[in-house]
């Protein structure tokens, strides 16, 4: 074997230890993820987080921040059906989380599309999340902090082109920023590998960013000192499990029912083989 290809070899064979031992973490420890999320994607956060093995909450409401988010083991903040009423619990819960040191994600759903919507973002940024999980287009605004061009939720850029908006952000605000896309792109703003797992049919199903966003929380919640092996491991955990999910699916409902049954059924052997991440 060339030197090169043994390289790559070692380095992918490094990957799916990392990969499948968090996995494993996750199955033997259930960590409690608190969610703090959208109307639409609750169903599909809970179920994604439950089939890993991970034990969902899905409280919001400020009234029990104090006394619930100190016991969790990681938070996930999501702005999807943002409204003034849910900011005080989201910067409560990301606050009390941090004190309690506890890591969080962000999800900033939109971020570009209006100036409320990206304001709030950018205080919950200045909060200090461990990761921010983005598209492109959403990964760009808050590194300009700018409104711009978007199609609602929907990216107007490819990964690849938020990636030094993507190593900005990581730089400017200490998280580790991940951009989902055809390849997504993990970042602490100096190293940057690329995750290739997944499915053009998993952007059909609403709410799938959302889910896997709940997931690297889940990772990032077993080893907390290695988000960006975390929030990459998450992806790629994902993204096989969608395309095992296509294997038996007829379109983005049944695929919907599979990527979770996959996620669930999900073994050493199949991430061995197909497992996908790399340096770049």
């Amino acid at each position: 074997m060339e030197p090169n290809n043994l390289n790559k070899e070692q380095d992918k064979n490094s990957w799916v230890l990392k990969a499948c031992t968090l996995l494993s973490k996750i199955r033997d420890q259930s960590p409690l993820i608190q969610c703090i999320t959208n109307f639409v994607s609750m169903d599909l956060m809970a179920n994604t987080l439950l089939s890993a093995g991970a034990s969902p909450a899905m409280i919001h409401s400020i009234e029990e921040i104090q006394d619930f988010t100190p016991n969790i083991h990681a938070l996930c903040i999501n702005v999807g059906t943002l409204s003034p009423a849910w900011l005080p619990a989201m910067r409560e819960a990301a606050q009390v989380a941090t004190k309690a040191g506890k890591p969080w994600v962000l999800d900033p759903v939109a971020a570009g599309a209006s100036g409320f919507r990206l304001n709030a973002c950018l205080e919950l940024v200045g909060l200090k999340p461990s990761v921010i999980r983005g598209n492109g287009s959403e990964i760009i605004a808050l590194s300009k902090a700018s409104i711009g061009a978007s199609k609602g939720v929907d990216s107007s850029h490819e990964s690849m082109g938020a990636m030094e908006a993507a190593k900005s952000l990581a730089q400017s605000s200490g998280a580790i920023v991940a951009v989902s896309g055809a390849v997504d792109i993990i970042t602490d703003g100096h190293r940057i590998v690329g995750a290739y797992n997944g499915v053009p049919m998993m952007q059909k199903i609403t709410a799938t960013g959302c889910a896997v966003t709940a997931l690297i929380a889940g990772f990032v919640a077993v080893d907390p000192l290695h988000a960006l092996e975390a929030t990459a491991s998450a992806l790629s955990i994902f993204g096989i499990a969608g395309e095992i999910g296509m294997d038996m699916a007829n379109g983005p409902a049944s695929l919907r029912m599979h990527l979770i049954d996959s996620l669930y059924n999900l073994d050493q052997a199949a991430v061995s083989s197909r497992l996908k991440i790399t340096g770049l």
